[in-house]
């Protein structure tokens, strides 16, 4: 028998799910407030020809079910592309991930003498259970390291002090990695052997694959083969309500009204607008808990630059408080296929600020001028080679991850257990900052439940490398090929 299922969200999550299950003969509605593009915060926009990525993404898992959908969607379209990236730290760009030789010669035989004590210190006398990202980074690389390289950088990406910022953001995107795996990375490439991908530090990854034209290109392309399977794409329909009346959903939207008889939601609206939405409403705690979440902003400068003085890295981190750009995107290095005009580049300068601050309410000419000089000032270009720009602005890019976030989390998380075919998946929707690829593997157990008519699979057990781990009790799935097949467990 059919089901309805309505997606609120036409980014990895939800197109994930909806190609699935569009595939599988379900009759799937998705609604997405963007009046043109899909892929949400991976979605690609362009501007005169020129395309750009909305902060960067590359497409590398180390989940072959992810690996297998992106090649069914794109195949030939993905370039295997090389990684290159830098830090610009005291005038100075360091290779990233390390070179160690480079980075000692650079830092100076006296500041790296007491970089090395810094470490040795941290690992003789650690933090006891590190609850914030400067204690768990500290613990990792030294207190000297954690003031070189990550905390200028972090504070510009959170607009918060690195003692208010969870040690789970540390521990889930640098997950495995210390000075010594990053020197042992730099002296001994990893192997290249079959199944040693798992092995590989995801930061330390030296190449990825990407779409021609950007990561927008696949869901792009996703959206139209789950139509051709008879998904329907509401493009530039905002969901105002869920409602849940008599065990099915009815969604309350901007320019559509009310739609009913949905079997299943899956929500990847932030957390805390969709808490907020859905009908009969939450307990007061949970309503609470919701509304208490916070997030980060972001906006791209983008500059159409002469190929002068160009630089070859896909993007470089900015660790100097003098300039308020956080990241260098350079987009032809990410795929040729972006700048139409091979004697032009195309720069991506990123600002991370909060929805309604200074920085977010300047105009765009303001921008492009703070990003015409700020470029100069670090050295990539010079303003007088900029010959355009444009400015993108990204609400709710990224879930704040503060002291009290995992409590709140919990609360919503208990709370859902009341709303029958409700789910929460992808990044905001779970509030989990996490990669394209993790999204899309709690999309894919979310289609696996609905397809078997039975939880198979609790979303929330998905890690970091968008692998399943059923919570306390490994023995739950077999892996085969990378794929995970439900098994019983003995009691």
């Amino acid at each position: 028998m059919k089901k309805r299922i309505a997606i609120i969200g036409a980014g990895p999550a939800g197109l994930t799910a909806a190609y699935l299950l569009a595939k599988n003969g379900q009759q799937v509605t998705v609604f997405e407030k963007d009046p043109q593009y899909v892929g949400g915060i991976s979605r690609t926009e362009s501007y005169k020809g020129y395309h750009f990525d909305i902060g960067g993404h590359r497409f590398f898992s180390k989940s072959k079910e992810v690996e297998d959908f992106w090649t069914e969607i794109l195949g030939d379209e993905m370039l295997e592309r090389p990684r290159s990236s830098r830090i610009y730290y005291n005038h100075k760009f360091f290779s990233y991930p390390l070179v160690a030789f480079e980075a000692l010669n650079k830092l100076g035989i006296i500041e790296s003498g007491l970089c090395v004590l810094s470490y040795l210190k941290a690992k003789a006398f650690p933090i006891k259970n590190p609850t914030n990202f400067e204690d768990w980074v500290t613990n990792q690389f030294g207190k000297r390291l954690f003031n070189i390289f990550f905390k200028t950088y972090t504070e510009k990406v959170w607009g918060i002090p690195c003692k208010e910022i969870s040690a789970d953001w540390a521990a889930q995107r640098i997950k495995g990695l210390s000075l010594s795996s990053a020197i042992w990375n730099a002296l001994f490439k990893p192997s290249k052997k079959a199944g040693d991908k798992d092995k590989v530090i995801k930061t330390l990854i030296d190449s990825f694959r990407y779409p021609k034209q950007g990561p927008g290109m696949m869901w792009e392309v996703c959206a139209e083969k789950a139509k051709a399977n008879g998904m329907v794409l509401e493009m530039n329909c905002g969901v105002q309500q869920i409602e849940y009346i008599n065990q099915q959903w009815t969604i309350h939207t901007s320019s559509k009204g009310a739609i009913d008889g949905f079997d299943f939601v899956l929500s990847s609206a932030p957390m805390r607008e969709l808490i907020a939405s859905v009908r009969p409403a939450f307990p007061k705690p949970v309503l609470e808990a919701g509304a208490a979440l916070s997030y980060r902003d972001f906006l791209t400068v983008v500059l159409i630059c002469k190929d002068e003085d160009a630089f070859s890295d896909n993007w470089i981190y900015i660790h100097d408080p003098s300039v308020k750009v956080g990241r260098v995107q350079n987009f032809k290095s990410w795929s040729p296929y972006m700048v139409p005009d091979p004697a032009m580049s195309c720069y991506g300068l990123e600002y991370f600020c909060f929805e309604g601050d200074g920085l977010w309410t300047s105009s765009d000419e303001d921008l492009i001028n703070l990003g015409k000089k700020e470029i100069e000032k670090i050295g990539l270009t010079k303003g007088t080679s900029v010959v355009d720009g444009y400015v993108v602005r990204q609400p709710k890019a990224y879930p704040v991850y503060d002291q009290d976030y995992k409590e709140r989390v919990a609360l919503v998380r208990e709370g859902i257990k009341a709303y029958p075919g409700l789910y929460l998946v992808g990044r905001n929707g779970m509030h989990k900052y996490n990669n394209q690829d993790h999204s899309m593997m709690t999309a894919m157990l979310a289609a696996k439940n609905i397809i078997a008519g039975n939880e198979l699979f609790d979303v929330w057990e998905v890690n970091e490398d968008a692998e399943y781990h059923e919570g306390g009790n490994r023995g739950a799935e077999d892996k085969v090929a990378g794929r995970m097949i439900p098994t019983k467990v003995g009691s």
